[in-house]
């Protein structure tokens, strides 16, 4: 039977920290999911197509090299009944620090108990790219400055993209 991982998040942009779990993970399972959560109280600075081309992009190549399979899509609900209906049995989240471990503790604790059929797989972020959140990449470059110590130089290149074309309105 084949070990499918589950790895939800917004994406907005995927980050080197996002890519640093997705190399982890791919070690770990034969088929991993990435899954855009799309949630209409949001308003992502990507749309979910675009999260979901940077994601294929990026992400594609480094789970190939650890020999699995990966897909992305998007889902709106919870992140237990997207898991089930690709048959997940694993929902894979990275930590950076002991505050996001006692947040993915609780959302560990809701979702075994909506779902026993579905582990939680905590995954430690590595040294280089622990202080990488996707809030302060959108922050740092709307004002201009440089990420790309933060993403792959695609997702520079679609940040200032996006910034231009903001500006330009």
């Amino acid at each position: 039977m084949p070990r499918i991982a589950f790895y939800a998040g917004s994406f907005d942009p995927v980050t080197n920290g996002h890519i640093d779990v997705v190399r982890h993970a791919a070690r770990l399972v034969d088929r991993l999911i990435l899954a855009i959560g799309v949630h209409p109280g949001k308003a992502p600075l990507f749309t979910p197509e675009e999260r979901l081309s940077m994601l294929t992009e990026t992400c594609g190549p480094v789970a190939a090299a650890e020999g699995c399979e990966i897909a992305s899509l998007t889902f709106s609900g919870l992140v237990v009944a997207a898991a089930r209906q690709e048959g997940a049995t694993l929902l894979i989240r990275g930590l950076r620090d002991g505050t996001d471990l006692d947040y993915e503790m609780q959302m560990a604790g809701m979702n075994e108990a909506m779902a026993p059929d579905i582990a939680t797989v905590f995954l430690p972020a590595s040294p280089r790219v622990r202080p990488i959140t996707a809030t302060l990449v959108r922050q740092i470059a709307g004002m201009g400055g440089d990420v790309s110590a933060f993403v792959p130089p695609i997702v520079v290149a679609r940040l200032k993209a996006k910034f231009a074309a903001k500006a330009a309105r």
